[in-house]
């Protein structure tokens, strides 16, 4: 069951009388780029309350905390845990009805460096194609005082960044490349009130050795707190970083953070929600379940509210011990598929999507500030390969801002292009940041964010494509342009399936979305003489493509290509993301055709992991469609927890799974086109729902259908009621 706030995740469940809990931190990356969790905490009580008894355990979502309650003959108990939304605590507050000892123990399975071989190795920026070994270095234990325990795994001053920089030939730039990895330092105080040390213990769970140290009550009570102080930084002193960590300790000591706590999940519960069949009471019921994970899986995003780094699709802060997904993977609970300071864009952009309708737009500042933090270094990487302005953010990116080293490749032709990825998958694919500069430009749509400091990054990012094709032209031969004045963007790539592609539409969907949702920017956020530059770009951008299969006119994959390499439908991208076709707008019959009649996208089609058929069916107003695939998407995981689901084509549990559900059910009950805002564009009006969801210019809009019936609809602020367009009841 998951459990989080702020930028802290755990994971707890009871197991043998005893309740654990993994602990997860955003940004905790070591030499290697693998996302290190922080340890797990095993609790034992004396009575035992756990023991032949009743039993309860709940996550309270608009307390985002989880309540367990054991009782027996002997001993009533009750546990509670949460995480504070604004300080990296984690509180455990336990009680019972008679007088028991508590030991709490400390477990880590780093206490001694570890050699990761294998498979084991796509945990890492290596994956499967290390230079030599990849250890993971052991971390640091200890107890701190009478009734503390110090953890922490620092790096050294050579890591996977400076591996990635020689590879790439970019050491006569290092000085100036940001690198967040180095002397990166992590880890937490646990202590309790009124315990003490209780020795050093050690095991194997699942298939991990561990160590632990202990700490119990001082004498027998009722009542007993523990606190996790946790603190991530890159200091040049560890000293210094553990004085940081230990005043943590001393001086926060709010009185109101759990009242704060309940107080920001209520409102964020408040923002937004969706309740298929309200009052249902058959949880089997597959339609109450897509609503019902919805929002389970929007909690799993809020603990990450405020992290450092952005939510990864492979798993979040929610990984557990791989040999529970697959039997093979005898790995240590820091496995995740796909790596952990490697960020796909492809599926990182499918978790921050839905934050704009459910009202979160907040919560998108860590992936908008993880591309403006590497802003600088994609930009170097053009200047110095090819002699141009403009950042060239790559499709599987390191958090340093260049291409994964294994993608890159290390078995390189000599005379091949350094700047480019030698990778079937990956070549010419640099599109998908133009998403999250559209997300930034949505933002401030939606609820006004000041955008100011992201400007550079979407102009960064349009000049790469602008500056980069004429010059690939100008390569080819004495033209920068076609016969059109238009842009020739070959080679190019349709996500991940349509290769050594010549105009890919999803490509240029992505390039005429953002320059125009640039240049509708007030003047004071982009100046008048700005404006001009970039209309001249958007009248370089090439039109779409189309083509002709069985008399139905199709959106193409590009105007041309070489090969199919992957199973994604990029000829769809102008539906979504790019919202160039859909409910509301003209051409929607060649949308449609598209999705029904390309033969690709009939054959890829699919509910699993990172696949949008769901999105691209509601945004096309196929309601029986939409409605098939959104149920597929939402329904029950088969875990404990209903939203842990995966593993898809990446983990468990699959953040790009879900985040492609919500994004599916939010459009079949709100989409919008320029002012218009339509409701229940793809819902069944047979099937009762209550929603609550966000629209541009500050907008909410709340529904109530009932007996196909809508009995609610309330528009804030009302000025915009007019914009409304209903479904003919």
């Amino acid at each position: 069951m998951p459990c989080g706030g702020g930028d802290v995740g755990l994971n707890v469940w009871s197991e043998n009388d005893e309740l654990l809990f993994y602990m997860a931190r955003s940004g905790t990356f070591d030499e290697n780029n693998t996302l290190l969790k922080l340890g797990r905490v095993r609790l034992r009580l004396s009575p035992n309350p756990f023991h032949g008894g009743t039993f309860k355990q709940e996550l309270k979502l608009r307390e985002g905390a989880v309540y367990i309650e054991a009782k027996n003959e002997e001993i009533s108990a009750k546990i509670n845990l949460w995480v504070e939304v604004f300080a990296p605590i984690v509180h455990v507050d336990i009680t019972a009805d008679k007088p028991m000892q508590v030991t709490a123990t400390y477990e880590n399975w780093r206490h001694q460096d570890r050699i990761t071989k294998g498979k084991e190795n796509n945990t890492n920026s290596y994956k499967w194609a290390p230079p030599g070994d990849v250890i993971t270095k052991r971390d640091r234990v200890d107890y701190e005082g009478v009734n503390g325990i110090l953890f922490y795994h620092r790096n050294g001053d050579s890591t996977v960044f400076d591996v990635t920089v020689k590879q790439q030939g970019l050491d006569r730039v290092k000085n100036q490349l940001f690198n967040p990895l180095s002397n990166l330092t992590f880890g937490g105080y646990l202590v309790g009130e009124g315990m003490q040390q209780a020795g050093e213990t050690s095991g194997k769970y699942q298939d991990t050795d561990y160590k632990g140290w202990c700490l119990k009550s001082e004498k027998l009570t009722k009542k007993q707190s523990i606190k996790i102080y946790l603190h991530t930084k890159q200091e040049k002193s560890v000293d210094t970083w553990k004085k940081e960590l230990l005043l943590l300790a001393k001086t926060k000591k709010d009185k109101e953070a759990a009242v704060k706590n309940k107080e920001w999940w209520r409102d964020f519960w408040d923002r937004s929600y969706i309740c298929i069949k309200p009052g249902n009471k058959d949880t089997g019921d597959v339609d109450w379940q897509m609503a019902r994970n919805y929002q389970l899986f929007r909690y799993m995003l809020a603990c990450n509210a405020y992290g450092e780094y952005p939510t990864k699709f492979n798993g979040g802060l929610f990984t557990y011990d791989p040999s529970r997904i697959d039997t093979a993977m005898t790995y240590t609970p820091d496995f995740r598929n796909w790596g952990g300071g490697t960020h796909t864009a492809q599926n990182q952009r499918l978790v921050y999507w839905p934050m704009l309708k459910s009202g979160d737009a907040d919560l998108m500042k860590p992936a908008f500030e993880f591309y403006q933090r590497m802003l600088k270094n994609a930009a170097l990487r053009t200047q110095t390969y090819w002699g141009h302005k403009g950042a060239s953010f790559t499709e599987q990116i390191e958090n340093f801002g260049l291409p994964n080293p294994a993608e890159y490749g290390w078995k390189r032709p000599a005379d091949f292009d350094r700047g480019m990825e030698y990778n079937a998958w990956l070549e010419y694919q640099w599109d998908t940041v133009l998403e999250f500069c559209m997300m930034v430009l949505e933002s401030h749509r939606y609820i006004g964010a000041d955008i100011r400091p992201y400007v550079p990054l979407i102009e960064s990012c349009l000049q790469f494509f602008d500056e980069h094709y004429q010059y690939l032209a100008k390569k080819r031969g004495r033209k920068a342009l076609d016969g059109d004045e238009h842009l020739v963007l070959y080679p190019g790539s349709a996500a991940e399936t349509y290769k050594m592609a010549y105009n890919a539409n999803s490509t240029i969907a992505a390039l005429k979305t953002v320059t125009e949702g640039l240049l509708a920017l007030s003047d004071t956020l982009l100046l008048p003489s700005r404006k001009a530059e970039w209309k001249q770009l958007l009248s370089r951008i090439p039109p779409l493509s189309y083509r002709t299969i069985e008399s139905h006119t199709l959106l193409a994959p590009a105007k041309l290509w070489e090969r199919v390499n992957n199973t994604e439908a990029p000829q769809l991208y102008p539906v979504f993301p790019w919202g160039i076709y859909g409910v509301g707008k003209s051409g929607l019959d060649t949308a449609r055709n598209t999705y029904w009649f390309d033969p690709d996208a009939v054959k890829f089609r699919s509910h699993l992991g990172w696949k949008q058929d769901n999105i691209f069916a509601a945004r096309l107003g196929l309601t029986d469609e939409a409605l098939r695939l959104n149920r597929l998407k939402l329904s029950n995981a088969p875990r404990r927890f209903p939203a842990f689901w995966g593993p898809g084509f990446d983990w468990v549990p699959d953040h790009n799974w879900g985040g492609s559900g919500m994004i599916g059910l939010q459009e079949m009950l709100l989409q919008t086109v320029g002012d218009k805002i339509y409701v229940l564009p793809s819902w069944p009006l047979a099937c009762d729902v209550v929603f609550k969801l966000h629209a541009p210019k500050r907008t909410t809009v709340e529904v109530e259908v009932k007996n196909g019936k809508i009995k609610k609809l309330i528009v804030s602020p009302e000025n915009r009621r007019k914009d409304v367009v209903l479904p003919e009841e």
